[in-house]
């Protein structure tokens, strides 16, 4: 059993798609911060830990004027709450 609030490894074939989507949106806001080309390439490992939401701990690799590099990128999801009566 796990930790709360501990962080976790995501399997490498579990939320892939959603792994990948993640990971672009932290490349797309790098981008527009540090005014950067950064352009994604795959993500390499996903961690997550459960705090108010899920915070995933990606590690990518991106392309940065054409040299291949490894990145680190923290991105918070808050949960979304459906009250049903």
């Amino acid at each position: 059993m796990a930790l709360l609030g501990g962080i976790k490894e995501v399997p490498a074939n579990q939320n892939s798609v959603e792994a990948d989507e993640l990971a672009r949106f932290a490349v797309n806001e790098h981008n527009k911060k540090e005014n950067a080309l950064l352009e994604f390439s795959k993500v390499v490992k996903v961690k997550e830990q459960v705090v108010s939401g899920t915070m995933y701990h990606i590690t990518l690799e991106a392309s940065d004027g054409g040299q291949k590099k490894v990145y680190e990128a923290k991105i918070w999801v808050k949960f979304a709450w459906v009250l049903m009566s």
